[in-house]
């Protein structure tokens, strides 16, 4: 049978309230010995908001807009780190008798933590006899680029057309080890370079459709672990400062390596940077993910079909911007390797036996 019974959405979760949070965080952090101490200080940030991430509730809203264009398909949802955890999504698939599955993660890029870690989750979860394929990288997706830029042109004047000179648009993504980032993807540098390319991708947009005359760069935010490991920089703070002594008064940053405004978002930009750009001189705008936008939507749609085609054994449409080409549909062996080898599913065959010592 070439087509799905189902479709997987994959994430990251987060809390639902208060007393979820230091669990949520030694999860996430499970494995690192990272003490309670340092969890307790990232608890501030989840405290500003409730107690409560917003990522579920964008991935209950995402569900129920994939729903009525998958169907048939039914579509689940598991995540990494809080509830519903993805080995209960599994067993629940298992029972209602699905057995082909095409995945859906909500991260857009190629690096350890945003791909193959999911697909060791998927490993560690034993989906059995449940096929599981995970659906492309969708960096450069039309229905991706089109969502981002949508929420650009969305905040209007910072853009040029009611202040003079037009914003710097700085784009922001999550920062990793400047060592994961290099191993990243098949031939290494796969993360920052895609992040590059969606940033370049989005731009153009903006400006064909806006008029925009300003500039635009890509910096980090997030960065976790201790300070002798090197991760990928400029921070989005550094880049503010940098930005103020060289002039610029008008900046709008864009989430484009997130999916939806979870708390990495909402307080790293909103809380952090917002009082960067205060302090140095620098009026800041923040433009939305791409969260359920109706375009972003149906390029999950596509996804799948893609993959539907080619276990048909009939040439799919590949719709991409830009000339990178679309991302492999099965990750190479080794793929985004992290620091401990282990078990990968919905990838090549023989990276479910990488285990510690091989």
């Amino acid at each position: 049978m070439a087509g799905y019974d189902a479709v997987l959405l994959l994430s990251f979760g987060g809390p639902e309230g208060p007393a979820d949070v230091m669990p949520f965080l030694r999860n996430v952090t499970a494995g690192r010995g990272v003490p309670d101490a340092r969890l307790a200080e990232v608890a501030e940030h989840y405290a500003l908001f409730g107690g409560v991430s917003p990522i579920n509730a964008q991935n209950r809203q995402l569900l129920a807009a994939l729903e009525p264009v998958l169907a048939p398909r039914r579509v689940y949802w598991g995540n990494r780190n809080w509830a519903p955890y993805l080995p209960e999504t599994l067993a629940r698939m298992r029972a209602d008798g699905v057995r082909r599955a095409a995945v859906f993660v909500t991260a857009a890029y190629a690096s350890y933590s945003s791909c193959r870690q999911y697909r060791e989750d998927l490993a560690a979860a034993e989906p059995g006899a449940l096929h599981l394929d995970k659906l492309r990288h969708y960096y450069n997706h039309p229905g991706f680029i089109s969502a981002q830029a949508d929420a650009v042109v969305a905040l209007g004047a910072p853009l040029g057309k009611a202040r003079t000179p037009a914003a710097h648009l700085v784009f922001t993504a999550h920062s990793i080890p400047v060592t994961s980032a290099l191993s990243s993807g098949p031939q290494g540098g796969a993360y920052p370079a895609q992040l590059a390319a969606a940033a370049a991708l989005v731009a153009a947009q903006v400006r064909e459709r806006t008029g925009w005359q300003g500039d635009y760069d890509v910096a980090w935010q997030s960065r976790s672990g201790p300070p002798s490991v090197p991760w990928l920089e400029p921070d989005i703070n550094d880049r503010l400062e940098q930005l103020a002594a060289a002039g610029v008064r008008d900046v709008v940053a864009v989430p484009v390596g997130f999916v939806s405004d979870h708390v990495e978002v909402r307080y790293d930009l909103d809380v952090e940077a917002a009082a960067t750009a205060r302090r140095v001189g620098i009026r800041f705008a923040r433009a939305g993910t791409v969260g359920v936008s109706p375009s972003f939507v149906q390029m999950v749609h596509e996804l799948v079909l893609e993959r539907e085609a080619v276990a048909s054994g009939s040439s799919p449409v590949r719709r991409v911007l830009g000339s990178g080409g679309p991302s492999h549909d099965v990750c190479p062996l080794g793929c985004c390797p992290g620091r401990v080898p282990r078990p990968a599913a919905a990838g090549e065959p023989a990276d479910l036996l990488v285990g510690p010592g091989s």
